[in-house]
């Protein structure tokens, strides 16, 4: 087989379900692949390109909570695929499929799908986090697995030894065989040569569509299971089936100016959310966004252009070393090393400093944010200051260790009923 032809065999599944509460209450009424990220994307807009740019044209993107903004984003913004040429991007709700129970984990989560998948009549299945920030060729990766008779093949990307216990580790022989599996080790395997480096798994999975099926009614059947992937079948595929390791660096799409860092984030907590966000404030950010050849799509809107308005002493409408979207108003104020969403509006004799601002937020005449994220439709009293007395914030807001606010409009109205 072809790999387009094995690409158009192959059916993406997108693990978008999860709320990701380390990200705090920006996630209390959307699902972490909805929350806004890069001036106008979704997060769930990154593995959906990749797929689309790859030549993966079945796509499954699987909600569960609170998905009613990612429902609608995806509805609106990705259905420009040919049903007449059997490409789709169709949302499967948790529809408590296989009994009574919502999904239980990640591989019971396609576990639940399985009759949908089984129709579909794919030679491979893909599966892919929702709430990973990143640009990969599945392509090579599949070519890679064919190439390899793999029943399974895992992408990972090497992390520092001090950070591997936040993943899934993995053991490899020098034909890249997965040897061992281990989820956050305390005393996690190095690279064979690199005692610095290990290899952690990116929640990136290629099968035979076969070979999963099998798996997954056999692993919905065990009682002790915790219906995982990384947890459970991962850990039981070694030394049991042919898994191997797919190194990211070898599919990932280069950025030019950093041609040997390959970028993945996952944007799981509120600081990596914050220094993903400020990365592109940078005269040459990790991430590419204005590479043609792999083109980052997202739901489109009709919006003005940004607009900034006077130029007197003290009052001069200017953003410096920022990303300003569509759509907003930067009146007499300044704004600096900082990250604006659509529609959002700052107002005369205000400061902006380092804060990651989402869509549709007012902020008032003479305020002062530094390190701030502030959540979408937050209207900013005039004269708040925010990011320059942390015990103060601690009591407003929500302020994490690494001394990064999070503003949200709820914060604002209960901080009016206590005065």
């Amino acid at each position: 087989m072809d790999l387009n032809t094995a690409c158009m065999k192959t059916l993406a599944i997108i693990l978008a379900g999860g709320r990701g509460s380390r990200l705090k209450q920006l996630t209390d009424y959307r699902s972490k692949p909805a929350v806004p990220i890069a001036g106008k994307y979704k997060i769930i807009d990154f593995p959906l390109s990749n797929c689309v740019n790859s030549g993966v044209r079945r796509i499954a993107v699987l909600t569960q909570y609170r998905s009613h903004t990612l429902n609608q984003h995806v509805q609106r913004g990705w259905n420009f695929l040919r049903s007449d040429f059997n490409e789709f991007i169709e949302l499967w709700p948790a529809q408590q499929q296989t009994g009574e129970e919502w999904y239980q984990g990640t591989a019971d989560a396609v576990f639940q799908n399985l009759k949908m998948i089984d129709e579909l009549d794919s030679e491979y299945v893909l599966i892919l986090a929702g709430d990973h920030v990143y640009k990969q060729d599945y392509s090579l990766m599949l070519k890679e697995h064919m190439e390899t008779g793999a029943d399974v093949s895992v992408a990972c990307i090497e992390v520092p030894v001090s950070e591997a216990d936040q993943f899934g580790i993995m053991h490899v022989d020098e034909d890249d065989n997965i040897i061992a599996f281990e989820e956050k080790p305390k005393n996690p395997p190095t690279m064979p040569g690199n005692p610095d480096v290990s290899l952690a798994s990116m929640g990136i999975y290629i099968f035979s569509t076969k070979f999963l099926s099998e798996h997954l009614r056999s692993d919905a059947l065990d009682d002790d299971s915790s219906h995982d992937f990384g947890k459970d079948l991962i850990p039981f595929f070694v030394g049991r089936s042919n898994i191997k390791a797919h190194h990211f660096a070898n599919s990932c799409v280069k950025n030019e100016s950093y041609p040997d860092v390959p970028y993945w984030r996952d944007v799981g907590t509120l600081t990596a959310y914050w220094e993903s966000n400020m990365d592109l404030t940078r005269l040459l950010p990790e991430l590419d966004l204005y590479d043609d050849n792999w083109p980052i799509r997202t739901a489109q809107y009709q919006r003005p252009a940004a607009k900034f308005n006077y130029n007197y002493e003290e009052r001069i409408g200017t953003a410096l070393n920022s990303v300003v979207s569509a759509g907003c108003i930067v009146s007499g104020s300044t704004v600096e090393k900082s990250i604006l969403f659509n529609n959002v509006r700052v107002n005369s004799f205000s400061h902006v400093n380092k804060c990651v601002v989402l869509p549709r937020v007012d902020i008032g005449r003479h305020c002062r944010l530094t390190s701030v994220v502030v959540d979408s439709d937050c209207k900013i009293p005039e004269g708040m200051v925010i990011g320059e007395d942390a015990e103060l914030d601690a009591k407003r807001f929500y302020r994490n260790e690494d001394g990064i606010t999070l503003v949200t409009q709820t914060m604002i109205e209960n901080i009016d009923k206590e005065q």
